[in-house]
């Protein structure tokens, strides 16, 4: 269960709970260079040291200064499996030490019969679900026979999958892959068992919900609004709310967005009290069955 939220007056009566969040060990930190070297994809987003990592005492921080009550956090999903397990046993460990306010995914490679094993150990151990997954910087496709593997222990385990989606369109940027909302489309019809959350709005999938049959194939996709100011205009929020209010999960993507700038943004929308409050936090709470109380 999680603690009350007793901090600012704007929370009062309402559940925050900043949806994707990435922390990683100290050791990755330290190592940022090696690892930047090792890795293509973590190397392209943190080669550079001005490109901010944070540890699990950076992201309470940054929790406490936006009186959220919890975040959903992960680590960096590397192509290693070693480096998967270690961001795996960090997040794990520092869920337990935080009493609720650290909740746990599983970062896995699922092309490899490692990564497979390494899900279904977290999921034992209490992580919550599966990702964020990385297709573009861990070398495989959305067609991959070991991630239909993944998402059919993930259904069985109920445990929901967040999946990192590119939108086709738009400004280049670094990381940014070819995994868009038609792939993700196709991964969806093929997997209607499964809770998926599509990182990123989605790459603009949720758009396409205004087409009926799109709509009645993502039943059971939600999306996150990670990064959202650095892709959409803010009008995105009122807009997919409009027709997926369940479905709508705010994510500030911390650390590379302030949660609380991300926060104050959403506010300022004026949004139903009803539409924020789900937002912000009930509709993740409802999705992964998390108990709370708040004043």
């Amino acid at each position: 269960m999680l603690d009350r939220c007793m901090a600012a007056p704007d929370n009062w009566g309402m559940l925050i709970i900043d949806g994707h969040t990435h922390i990683v060990p100290p050791a990755v930190v330290v190592n940022r260079a090696r690892l930047a070297g090792q890795d293509a994809h973590f190397g392209a987003l943190y080669a550079d040291p001005r490109s901010r990592l944070a540890t699990a005492a950076d992201l309470l921080s940054a929790l406490d200064r936006c009186s959220a009550n919890a975040a959903i956090a992960f680590g960096w999903a590397f192509r290693d499996n070693g480096l998967c397990r270690e961001c795996n046993d960090y997040t794990l460990a520092i869920a337990l030490e935080s009493r609720g306010r650290v909740l746990p995914l599983a970062v896995v490679n699922p092309a490899t019969p490692e990564g497979l094993r390494e899900a279904s150990r977290c999921l034992a151990q209490g992580a919550l679900g599966l990702g964020e997954l990385l297709p573009d910087g861990q070398g495989y496709d959305l067609d991959n026979p070991g991630l239909a593997t993944l998402l059919g222990l993930a259904a069985e385990a109920q445990a929901p999958v967040l999946l990192h989606v590119n939108e086709p369109l738009g400004h280049a940027y670094r990381g940014k892959g070819p995994h868009g909302p038609a792939e993700a489309l196709r991964l969806i019809q093929r997997h209607p068992q499964n809770d998926l959350i599509l990182a990123h709005w989605g790459g603009g999938l949720c758009f396409y919900e205004l087409m009926p049959e799109v709509r009645a194939a993502c039943a059971r996709v939600y999306y996150d609004t990670a990064a959202s100011h650095l892709l959409y205009d803010d009008a995105i929020y009122r807009s997919a709310l409009a027709w997926a209010p369940t479905r709508i999960l705010w994510g500030s993507d911390y650390p590379l967005v302030s949660p609380r700038r991300d926060l104050a943004r959403i506010r300022a929308l004026g949004l139903a009290p009803e539409s924020q409050a789900a937002l912000l936090g009930g509709n993740l709470a409802r999705l992964f069955a998390i108990e709370a109380e708040v004043d």
